[in-house]
């Protein structure tokens, strides 16, 4: 008898533990948004942008040109069409442009998504600043609507000349669930 009660007292404890990863393996996958932001805050890696509005500087600096390339990608759960009406530009730093993100949601029911920005090279993500960003909000497309979403940047004349080429790319993510928990 004693080897059966040492038996369920040994099966309690397992469960117990296993419960208890299950638990930190949850805790660790909902805090990890968070701590990589605060990494990326700190470092300053992986070209993460400001959700910040700037504003435009005075000074146009036009002696010199920088290419931005526009990229953009779908997280797997999207189901939208989403891509640049322009694939790069020549901007002087300083000096405004806009170009827009063409979406649509192929889907036959409303779509939250929600844009995160990156610039490469990492380091030079402080320099490409954005006036209006379609990425400061979360965008709600109904079934098959589409959309053309305007970014406003610039380039700060602070950058480092040697930096001649950037790449504004956007991730799109479904962020329906989350946007439906908020309500």
């Amino acid at each position: 008898m004693a080897s059966n009660s040492d038996a369920k007292l040994s099966t309690a404890r397992l469960v117990t533990r296993l419960g208890l990863v299950v638990v930190a393996m949850f805790g660790f996958g909902y805090l990890m948004v968070p701590i990589y932001d605060v990494f990326c805050d700190i470092t300053g890696l992986n070209g993460k942008t400001s959700n910040e509005v700037a504003v435009a500087p005075v000074i146009v600096d036009t002696s010199r040109t920088v290419t931005v390339e526009f990229d953009s990608t779908l997280n797997e759960a999207m189901q939208w069409d989403f891509q640049p009406d322009v694939r790069k530009l020549s901007v002087h730093p300083g000096e405004v442009k806009t170009v827009t993100y063409r979406v649509r949601n192929r889907m036959a029911q409303a779509v939250d998504g929600q844009a995160i920005p990156s610039v490469a090279p990492g380091g030079a993500a402080e320099y490409l600043k954005k006036t209006e960003c379609f990425c400061f909000t979360q965008q709600t497309l109904n079934a098959g609507e589409e959309k053309l979403m305007p970014v406003t940047f610039f380039v700060d004349p602070e950058l480092p000349a040697d930096i001649r080429y950037l790449t504004l790319s956007y991730t799109f993510f479904d962020v329906t669930k989350v946007a439906s928990n908020t309500h």
